[in-house]
């Protein structure tokens, strides 16, 4: 009896039909529409889960008058709107810092620039947050998945976003494209 019992609690659940993630790995295109001047908007939609997401704030690359700057939030589009996904550009890196983390058990990033190191780091309390930082110089990179899509492989999808965006905004390559959409 508690076989059938059992049974039928099983296939019960199994006709809920579970909601398809998409486990590809991580868009390599760079590419419109970007969000915050630098980030493919296909990259943050396949992370996250999140189609359209709400977008706050703006990457800048280093100019003559001023260093590379700025943040970006991104959120989910109903609810109470949390943030899913954080991209920190600033000037106070340090290779001590990584180095620091690295002896703390985080993971290293591989080569994505020259004279670039980093590290990425999954935190054990919650199933999806990961973090990633890469510095080049003073020039710190820094990357928050607060909530990645459900089944995905959180930690390959920050590095893979590193890899894509790093280039870009650490080493201060290329305009803003014509058509950045914040």
């Amino acid at each position: 009896m508690a076989t059938v019992i059992a049974v039928t609690g099983m296939s019960a659940c199994a006709g809920k039909g579970a909601e398809k993630v998409g486990t590809s790995p991580l868009s390599t295109a760079y590419a419109p529409p970007f969000i915050c001047n630098y980030v493919p908007k296909a990259a943050v939609e396949q992370m996250t889960g999140v189609r359209d997401p709400l977008v706050t704030g703006s990457l800048n690359l280093a100019a003559k008058d001023r260093p590379a700057i700025g943040a970006c939030s991104i959120f989910q589009n109903s609810g109470d709107k949390p943030s899913i996904l954080r991209i920190m550009l600033d000037t106070a890196g340090s290779r001590g810092q990584i180095d620091e983390q690295l002896r703390d058990g985080s993971k290293q990033l591989p080569a994505i620039v020259p004279d670039g190191f980093g590290y990425y780091v999954k935190d054990t309390n919650m199933e999806t947050r990961v973090g990633s930082v890469l510095v080049r110089g003073k020039v710190r990179l820094g990357i928050e998945l607060v909530r990645g899509d459900k089944g995905r492989d959180n930690e390959a999808d920050v590095v893979g976003l590193m890899k894509l965006i790093a280039p870009k905004l650490i080493m201060g390559t290329g305009t803003p494209p014509p058509d950045t959409k914040d």
